[in-house]
């Protein structure tokens, strides 16, 4: 059974979730601060993280990026929760590692959906511990990619959108289905992102990263 982890300080909030969480067979705990969270996340970590951006001690943000740059906790599945609605907030928490992203008010139908669909996508990708394409070795065990013998260094979201178009090589993936596997969110100005990470992906990769074909007027794939 799944186990989620709730960070949010309002508690009329934290009641809902946890309900519906409950109902849908899930375990639930809960924490009002980023400090309760970290010191239970040295006993043990969810199969999925609720998280809230604005809280009493330090914001939701600040503690994402402290979950993503430990590699105990950087493979959390973690949705983001919070009344900011501006597309700003929205692209800070995914480009900081945010699998996706529910705004307040939000029905409780639909967060079942979003918490079932990304344990579904994590669940999956975690099944391939290691892959191989050419050059390019990927890790999942140890969060980690290497190119030969070198490690190549990239963050969560390049390592998110090269883990998927390994496991899928050879197979041609527009924008709009990779946006909704390795980002679970669509915003305007998504081709842009998935074409800005694709640019870094490959500088980082060298010249293993001309594996990564541009299929014009549709996505990548890797061959």
């Amino acid at each position: 059974m799944a186990t989620i982890y709730i960070v949010e300080d309002d508690v009329n909030i934290r009641e809902i979730e946890r309900y519906a969480l409950k109902n849908s067979g899930y375990e639930v705990e809960e924490f009002e601060s980023g400090e309760s969270l970290f010191k239970r996340l040295e006993r043990a970590v969810p199969s999925l993280l609720l998280l809230d951006i604005m809280l009493p001690d330090e914001d939701g943000l600040e503690i994402l990026g402290k979950l993503r740059a430990n590699k105990n906790t950087a493979a959390i599945p973690i949705i983001m929760v919070t009344a900011k609605t501006s597309e700003l907030d929205k692209v800070k928490g995914l480009d900081l590692g945010a699998d996706d992203y529910i705004t307040k008010p939000f029905g409780v139908m639909e967060l079942i959906s979003r918490v079932k669909a990304l344990l579904r996508r994590t669940q999956s990708a975690a099944e391939e511990t290691k892959i191989c394409h050419g050059e390019i070795r990927m890790d999942n065990d140890k969060h980690a990619v290497f190119v030969g013998d070198e490690p190549c260094e990239l963050t969560f979201k390049e390592y998110e959108l090269l883990k998927y178009l390994m496991i899928n090589a050879g197979i041609v993936l527009s924008r709009d289905k990779i946006m909704d596997q390795v980002w679970g969110f669509e915003y305007e100005g998504e081709s842009r992102t998935v074409d800005m990470h694709i640019k870094t992906l490959r500088q980082k990769l060298g010249a293993a990263g001309s594996c990564i074909k541009t299929i014009r007027n549709v996505g990548y794939m890797i061959e």
